[in-house]
């Protein structure tokens, strides 16, 4: 990745990291809980645009520094400047990170550890995975302070059930990582000392896949979602019929009649 991260005072408030395929992005504010601040949201925005055009980048995995995931908003940054235009751009650039992770044509994966609340359990929501510490703990806190977490809600009411967001955002209590899992906004919950390792094997598993399958697969799953269900299956009909037309289908095919592993060509 050739770009050079956003810095605030000299420390980069997001760190990049590829290897095998797997690009990691740390937000590093740990002493603000990695809050979303403007100029660590503009960093994710540029990074994910820089992912989605780079072959070598397959995966991308999203942690924090830190003793948190991901605390939500800057309070103090949104505090210092009151104006509604500037509300509005604040909301514009996080729904434009949110959008970005979920049309990113690879996968993403929140590796949570601490607490991810408000915006940062919205980050979590709208990642395609989610592999979580034992000590993670979410929420939606906004109600308590009189802010009704409005965009979290999107996110997070397409992850889980409507009663179960609702709980959440009505109530804003914590909820800890087995109930995350059940509730289906996490995956896997593994010990704290396991999570990097576990977040690592599940992306190379996915990374040795075929790339343009991912994309296919992935754009398709949240757009039918979007879709009645007469006009869901027209449309994966045809993103079936294309992608059987791609060389990788072959290729994975012919390996599976072979017995052998496929030889992947993205493309």
């Amino acid at each position: 990745m050739s770009a050079m991260p956003k810095v605030v005072e000299d420390v980069p408030v997001l760190l990049e990291e590829l290897e095998d395929g797997v690009l990691r992005l740390t937000m590093n504010r740990p002493t603000a809980r990695n809050a979303l601040s403007v100029a660590l949201m503009a960093a994710m925005i540029d990074a994910l645009d820089r992912a989605g055009r780079d072959g070598a980048v397959r995966v991308v995995v999203i942690a924090g520094a830190g003793p948190a995931f991901c605390a939500g908003h800057d309070l103090r940054e949104i505090r210092g400047d009151r104006r509604r235009e500037v509300y509005e751009r604040l909301f514009a650039q996080c729904s434009d990170l949110m959008l970005k992770i979920v049309r990113l044509p690879k996968p993403v994966i929140a590796e949570v550890h601490g607490v991810a609340t408000a915006a940062g359990c919205q980050l979590v929501a709208s990642c395609d995975l989610a592999v979580a510490a034992k000590d993670a703990r979410f929420a939606t806190p906004g109600v308590n302070i009189g802010l009704f977490c409005s965009t979290p809600m999107v996110a997070l009411s397409r992850a889980i059930g409507r009663k179960a967001a609702m709980e959440m955002l009505l109530t804003g209590d914590l909820v800890d990582a087995s109930a995350a899992q059940r509730l289906g906004l996490v995956n896997r919950v593994v010990p704290a000392g396991e999570l990097r390792g576990a977040c690592d094997a599940l992306a190379r598993q996915i990374a040795g896949k075929s790339a343009l399958t991912l994309a296919i697969g992935k754009d398709g799953f949240y757009r039918q979602l979007e879709l009645g269900l007469d006009s869901a299956y027209a449309y994966v009909s045809e993103i079936m019929t294309r992608n059987l037309l791609a060389y990788d289908a072959g290729e994975g095919i012919d390996a599976f009649f072979e017995k052998r592993q496929p030889s992947w060509q993205d493309r």
